[in-house]
Parts: structure tokens; sequence; C-alpha cells
């Protein structure tokens, strides 16, 4: 539509097992790096633990640390960088009208008493009254407030000052495209100026682990990227920060504001995982963007989570669109709501640098444009559901 604004990106942060910051993830791809994943911690299954972070730069107060569980200190961690490097930290005149969505799955479980019930129902007569008297008795009545991903945006705001509106989604790889597609929409049709968008996730524990290898191939040695881990797949559980700060053209350029990249489109599409409907809705929305793309110098920042089928249906789409690809999820893994906020990040380098990072895997293909990277399409497409698309384009 014509009368629709153009949208810039204008702060990114980032946290991960690659680092913090845009700049130590990109020196650390470029450099070629093996992927820093743990095969330790949470034998036999690969994690890739977040770097350890200096909590009192983004989040000065102890009390305010102490509060939070490690996905909430991730969360608001990376937030904090995202409005820093956007030059919004600490300005209320801007921040009392940035509005904010957050991609957040629930809070972190007591894994002594998981643990517990689980050795103890075993020898129990009735188990589900058993399970359930335990539940009730056991766990601390402030353990399902801490769970509430609703709370990851209320301490960003406590702690960073973001009192625009506050929206949450849940739903794993979805709900960060949809948390994006979202803010994307509204600053474009002019019911937003600014917007703190992103998600966090920590998936190096234990309860995660259990809870996906019931039903999800998960990772085990030897490490291998995600194109290449066999008919039945698996995943690789990541903890990571990803947040950006978007505003429309207009406000950006009023406050003197320098953009990252522009975002011009951001699809989401769910169906339901029949054989071949990932690959079909993939490449629906591809077609439904293709006209934007300027195959010559665009390339494809990859969400391939390594699930099957859903990853090689993935690859054969990007195979017939023909442009350079890299996955990500196999340098950082897979952090279900942060992931494709952790790879919109991501792709705003490859913009900004005008390159992409060597290939891993036999579905990284292609090399950077010899003109230079001006576009980046990324992608996501869940584990389990969810098909996503956005495209981001340098500006000159």
């Amino acid at each position: 539509m014509s009368d629709r604004r153009e949208v810039w990106i204008t702060g990114v942060g980032i946290v991960s097992a690659l680092g913090e910051g845009l700049e130590q993830h990109w020196s650390r791809l470029m450099a070629g790096d093996p992927p820093p994943y743990d095969d330790k911690t949470f034998a036999p299954y690969t994690t890739f633990p977040v770097v350890p972070l200096n909590l009192d730069s983004q989040i000065p107060k102890k009390g305010d640390q102490r509060q939070m569980e490690a996905w909430q200190r991730i969360g608001v961690y990376a937030a904090g960088l995202a409005l820093t490097d956007a030059g919004v930290a600490g300005k209320t005149e801007i921040l009392d009208k940035t509005d904010m969505i957050v991609a957040a799955g629930g809070g972190e479980r007591d894994v002594a008493v998981d643990s517990a019930i689980l050795t103890d129902v075993r020898k129990a007569d009735k188990p589900d009254a058993f399970v359930n008297e335990r539940l009730m008795s056991d766990l601390r009545p402030t353990l399902f407030l801490a769970q509430l991903p609703n709370l990851l945006a209320g301490n960003i705001s406590l702690v960073h000052g973001v009192v625009g509106s506050s929206r949450t989604f849940m739903g794993e790889e979805s709900s960060g495209v949809d948390a994006l597609r979202v803010a994307h929409s509204r600053i474009a049709a002019g019911q937003s100026e600014i917007s703190l968008v992103g998600g966090a996730y920590n998936g190096t524990r234990w309860d995660l682990v259990l809870l996906f290898k019931l039903g999800t191939p998960l990772l085990e040695g030897p490490f291998k990227p995600v194109w290449d881990r066999g008919p039945n797949g698996a995943i690789a559980l990541a903890a990571m920060g990803a947040f950006v700060v978007i505003e429309s053209r207009e406000h950006a350029e009023k406050r003197g504001a320098k953009p990252v990249a522009r975002l011009s489109s951001v699809l989401s599409s769910r169906n339901p995982r029949k054989p071949g409907d990932a690959a079909a809705t993939l490449r629906s929305e591809w077609d439904s963007i293709a006209g934007k793309v300027k195959k010559d110098c665009a390339v494809v920042v990859s969400g391939a989570s390594g699930a099957e089928p859903a990853t090689s249906e993935e690859r054969k789409v990007l195979a017939d669109i023909g442009l350079p690809v890299r996955a990500t999820a196999t340098h950082i893994g897979n952090g279900m709501e942060a992931q494709f906020l952790a790879n919109i990040a991501l792709g705003c380098q490859a913009v900004r640098a005008g390159t992409l990072f060597p290939a891993a895997g036999s579905g990284d293909i292609g090399t950077a444009p010899s003109k230079g990277v001006c576009q980046a399409l990324v992608t996501s497409v869940g584990h389990w559901r969810g098909e996503g698309l956005a495209l981001i384009e340098r500006i000159d």
C-alpha cells in the first residue's frame, strides 16, 4: 500500500553462545570459529549456553537480578543492549512512548521438586493423585508468578523504563515472528512510532531437555551442522536473548537516529504440518515477497532448527530460490522464542557489513554476492509448527 510508512531498525541487542553484541557475533562467524556448543553438562545431549554476562552493566540493582530467573536476566540484558544501540537508553521522553512486544515461554521449573516427584511416583498406588498432592505442597507459590512470561516485559519496563503499550506472545519460534510482524505492521500503519521487540530463552536446563526429549530428537555427539543431522533430525537447545528497536523513518530522522537497516516485510503462517506443508507455506511466502528481492545482492539467513522433516523441506525451497544461504543454528543453537529475532540481528549485520560468513554444512550454499550484500531474507521454519519470512534491506 502506498500510504504505509517505511520502518527502520535502529538498535540491535543480542547475547548467545557466540558472545554479546553484533560485533562479537560477527567477528567469530567471519573467523569461522568452531561452534561453541557444550556436550558435557547435559550429556549425551548438546546445548549452546549463553556467554557469561556482566549483569551489572544492564541490570544495576542486585535485587532486580535476584528476583529474575536466568531467562529473564538474559532478556532484560539483551533489551538494554538494543536500547543503548538505538541511542534511547535513559531518554525518558522517548521511552515513555516506546511500545514493546516480547516473545517468551514459561519460566523455569524447580528441578529438585520435579526429580523427587518423578522418583516417588513410581511407588505410588494412585499416581495422578500423588502428583497433584506433591505439586500443591512442594512448589513454592512464588514459582508460579515467576513463570509468567509477561514478567519479562514487566522487568524490562522496571529496569529500562520502557512504558508504552506492552504485549507478550507465546508459541516457540512462531511467537518471535509474530511479535516482529505485529510491531512492524503497527508502525507501518501509523499506529505506533517506536517499538522494542524481542525474545529470550534459556534452553540449558534439565527440565527442558526432558520436555523436548519426550517428543523431539535432541542432538547427540558427534556435533553436526543443522543440515546434516540425518533423516530423523535433531535440535540443539540454546540460551539466548535478542531484541531490536524499530521505528518509523520519520520518527528516527526527527531524533537524528542512524538506521541499521530497513525492515521491509514480515510474513507469518501456520499449517497442519502434513508432509510438504512447511515447504508449500514457505514457498507461498517467498512468492509474495519475491518481487522486492534483488537476486544479485540478496542472501538468506536461515532459522532452520535441524528438526525433520521441516529442515529438509526448507532446504529444498531455498535451493530452488537459488540465493546464498547460511543457517545460524549451527553456530548458536535453537533458542525457540528468541531464535527469529537473533536471526534478524545477524541479518542486519550481513547487510550492514555487506558480506556473509563462511559456510558450515551441506545446506549452506553460495558465496557473498560480488557487489556486496544489500538484502537479507530471514527464515523461520519452526521445529514443530509455524513458518515465517522477513526482508531486511541496506539503507544507502
